[in-house]
């Protein structure tokens, strides 16, 4: 049998053989066996994109990330396929989610430059399918990712941002610059389109400004002519308007141009994922008291990332402090939903909360967490995990039920309804006796007897093999046994029961008077059958595996044929107690006629 892992080699190579519907179906084998492996969700989607398939390698990467949220290709497959599917905004987001954690990482700086590239490239023409106004090139790049740090930068348009109608209209420009045509009316708006293109270099003004400007115009016809500046003073302004460089907004040292309150904001983040990665560290070398302290620091810093919470649970889940991880785990939680967090971190500690509860011993607490993990995302680990533990509730509940009174007191009200020959009620006596004692054989001897009465031997033969596994020199359970045989017309099974019974106690009365009986039955009863019933019954005893195993027998056969046509080697054979008991249990069984 191939294992997921052969499949997933079987697929590289198909991948790098560029036979990628190959690949595709090599990878599909491998997470058939094995779901849970981000690996394979990775390799799928490389295959799909590949092949052109943007959107099947967009959904791979996802359930990649799902998986393995910490997985820096992750988030570079979901970035290409989304680049692929001309998503601009969409895949930059994507990268960016994955340099939030991987800030280094070459494939995601790589991705990210390379989508930027193509959707701020020159775009002349525009129109239906191009996402920009028509007529209007590169509007894209216009209102591109960087334009608030423009804005922060500028001067004139930075007050701006103070505005929410303002910051409103910006939002909806970056999620689709075609709305710009309804915006036109904007004073605002337009200033900052001006300062986008940069207008060949004219100076930016504010309305109130240009107003300004109109009304000096409108009122003031001042012929005087103005002397020209010196020279020295012209040069120094041309200098100066050469030399001037707006500051790249991509350069670090841009937060100094910000307002305080942003600025502050943007540092304590940096601050806190550098907490955060410290603590990580000294998680892994399980200094766990000082990785708290970390992601305490790195929770004071951004309360608004779940994640140091959701770190701070799972440190405590290993370093065994079961309450302070649960703690933990719903503040992330509380965190992550006013935050709008994705679902599948949310789920993850929820998870990590219902072990918790696990390892505290509260299942029904533990099950509740998986299933309102599996409401936020469901997650096939998590399912199975639940699914765990619900069994192991189940045999903990069973355990838990157990009480020898209790079971005693059952017992004898299940006596009670016998001798009543209320046969319903003392099946259900005896099964709850049952659940309270499930290794008392005595108790399943007489459930045994009470579901004979009410025509149910197949239960009956159950509980007392049952209680033969747990007594097996239990006598009055061969007797039982043997009795039940004898109801379901299994005679060759009753003169087994019934001798075993006697090896046991061979003054038995049950069972000496029990195996009289049925040799009787087999020796005479056979003559006083109608056709139909030996039929009937030899069939039955032919479903039996043991008649069936015996009857295969190559000596047996022999023997059988020797009754016919060597009737000395047959008496001989039947001299070997072996052979004699098969023979016995095929006649007793009706397989065999005599007389």
């Amino acid at each position: 049998m191939t294992t997921a892992g052969e499949f997933k080699a079987k697929g590289n190579a198909a991948l790098q053989a560029k036979n990628f519907s190959e690949a595709i179906g090599h990878y599909t084998s491998a997470i058939n066996l094995d779901g849970a492996n981000h690996v394979y969700y990775s390799n799928r989607s490389a295959a799909y994109l590949s092949k052109g398939d943007g959107q099947n390698a967009l959904d791979d990467a996802n359930s990649c990330i799902g998986l393995k949220s910490d997985f820096a290709k992750g988030y570079s497959r979901k970035g290409a396929a989304l680049h692929k599917l001309k998503r601009y905004n969409d895949s930059i987001a994507a990268y960016n989610a994955g340099l939030e954690k991987f800030p280094e990482d070459r494939g995601l700086l790589s991705g990210i430059e390379a989508v930027k590239k193509e959707k701020d490239g020159p775009s002349f023409g525009g129109g239906l399918g191009s996402g920009e106004p028509a007529g209007m090139p590169g509007m894209g790049s216009i209102f591109g990712p960087d334009m608030m740090s423009k804005i922060a930068l500028d001067p004139k348009l930075r007050g701006y941002l103070n505005d929410p109608d303002f910051m409103a209209k910006i939002q909806l420009l970056q999620n689709d610059p075609n709305q710009l045509g309804t915006m036109l009316g904007d004073p605002k708006i337009m200033e900052l389109f001006q300062a986008m293109l940069g207008m060949n270099g004219m100076s930016m003004k504010t309305g109130d400004e240009v107003m300004e400007e109109e009304e000096a115009k409108a009122s003031s016809f001042d012929t005087t002519l103005t002397p020209p500046p010196p020279a020295t003073e012209i040069k120094a302004k041309s200098t100066e308007k050469v030399t001037e460089k707006e500051p790249d907004p991509m350069e670090v040292d841009e937060l100094s141009e910000l307002d305080p309150e942003e600025r502050k904001k943007q540092e304590d983040e940096q601050a806190a994922i550098k907490a955060k990665e410290s603590g990580n560290s000294l998680y892994k070398a399980k200094k766990f008291d000082d990785a708290i302290v970390a992601y305490d620091e790195a929770i004071a810093l951004d309360a608004t990332n779940m994640a140091f919470v959701s770190n701070k649970a799972a440190v405590y889940l290993t370093w065994k402090k079961y309450d302070d991880c649960i703690a933990a785990c719903m503040e992330a939680v509380e965190v992550g939903k006013a935050n709008r967090a994705p679902f599948e971190d949310r789920a993850k500690v929820l998870t990590r909360c219902a072990k918790a509860y696990q390892k505290k011993g509260d299942l029904a607490k533990a099950i509740e967490m998986c299933k309102n993990a599996q409401l936020e995302s469901f997650d096939k680990q998590t399912e199975r995990l639940m699914k765990t533990m619900e069994l192991e509730k189940k045999k903990s509940d069973a355990i838990a039920y157990q009480d020898p009174e209790k079971a005693e007191e059952a017992k004898q009200t299940g006596n009670t309804h016998f001798r009543n020959k209320e046969w319903g009620p003392a099946v259900n006596s005896y099964e709850e006796a049952i659940k309270r004692a499930p290794k008392d054989a005595t108790t399943r001897n007489n459930l045994a007897a009470a579901l004979c009465k009410i025509m149910d031997f197949n239960g009956a033969k159950r509980e007392i093999e049952v209680a033969l596994e747990l007594d097996p020199k239990y006598v009055k359970a061969w007797a039982r046994k043997a009795d039940i045989e004898v109801l379901m017309k299994e005679n060759h099974k009753a003169m087994e029961s019934y001798k075993k019974g006697l090896e046991i106690d061979p003054s038995n009365k049950t069972c000496r008077e029990g195996l009289q009986k049925v040799a009787t039955m087999v020796n005479y009863g056979n003559g006083n059958m109608t056709d139909e019933e030996r039929k009937e019954r030899a069939a039955h005893a032919m479903a039996d595996p043991e008649i069936q195993a015996i009857l295969q027998d190559p000596v047996v056969n022999q023997v059988l044929r020797d009754f016919q046509e060597n009737p000395n080697a047959a008496n001989q054979a039947m001299m070997d107690k072996s052979m004699r008991g098969k023979i016995e249990k095929l006649i007793a069984a009706g397989v065999l006629q005599t007389g």
